[in-house]
């Protein structure tokens, strides 16, 4: 197996545009069948680790989350050979214990979405097909960041269910009190639909969730960019230590079958 073909692929989203600890050993503009992915590909070693990192916004950050082109961007990582995906979210926190810089490596997703395009299978198929989506995230990938963030004492929850709303705009307060009553802890923006087309290549999703501030109604006053981009810079390196500590656990993962 080459060395492109057994890279782990990082999605950075809002507040990880780069990956500075990333030892870049080129970059490449690629199209896919559904066009353009938000970047370039980005190729390096992290930790030793060879990783293929795309930002899912662009960069600049200049994509909001509903016109993300999920469909190339996931493309572009299968083509670039990864198997293994973490979609790193910035996130808001429903569940008390999640506030602000919290670390957040959820189980379950649920899809408030509309109108994005959300599956490899359409258009002129032979036969209809329907993946198994119980479970969203890759069990194993998911113990992997979760020994990582342990392992480097970095605090995070290693529970909770993804709620993805549409964007851009933030939620009401009860558009969040629905979505507690149906049981999500977390709200972003970017989890679907690219959680699902990752699965309908067979590759291997772990979302890694930093919380940005407290849900609509959560906390006592409005949400502001100054309170998100505060908690960003107090979270992002407990995440950016989890990515780096997690790479070997992920590349061995190469040598297990892919999840069916």
């Amino acid at each position: 197996m080459s060395e492109t073909s057994s890279a782990v692929g990082i999605i950075g989203g809002t507040g990880l545009t780069t990956l500075s600890g990333l030892k870049i050993t080129g970059a490449r503009t690629v199209e896919t069948p559904w066009g353009a992915p938000s970047s370039e590909l980005t190729e390096g070693r992290l930790d030793g680790q060879p990783v293929v990192f795309l930002s899912r916004h662009g960069n600049p950050h200049r994509i909001p989350p509903h016109e993300v082109n999920y469909r190339a961007n996931i493309k572009a990582l299968y083509d670039a050979g990864v198997r293994t995906v973490i979609g790193v979210n910035a996130v808001g926190g429903i569940h008390p214990d999640m506030g602000p810089a919290c670390v957040v490596i959820p189980e379950q997703i649920i899809d408030y979405t509309w109108g994005r395009a959300g599956t490899f299978f359409e258009g002129d198929l032979e036969r209809v097909t329907h993946i198994d989506f119980t479970w969203p995230y890759d069990k194993a990938g998911r113990d992997v960041l979760m020994q990582a963030a342990t392992a480097h004492e970095v605090s995070f929850a290693g529970f909770g269910v993804y709620g993805a709303t549409q964007g851009p705009r933030l939620e009401t307060a009860a558009e969040i009190r629905r979505m507690e009553r149906d049981g999500c802890d977390l709200v972003g923006m970017t989890g679907m639909p690219e959680a699902a087309l990752a699965a309908e290549l067979g590759m291997r999703y772990v979302c890694l969730g930093l919380v940005v501030n407290r849900a609509a109604g959560k906390s006592d006053h409005v949400i502001t960019m100054e309170e998100i981009e505060a908690a960003i810079e107090q979270g992002m390196s407990g995440v950016r230590q989890i990515l780096e500590v997690s790479m070997a656990g992920l590349g061995a993962l190469m040598a297990l079958p892919q999840p069916s």
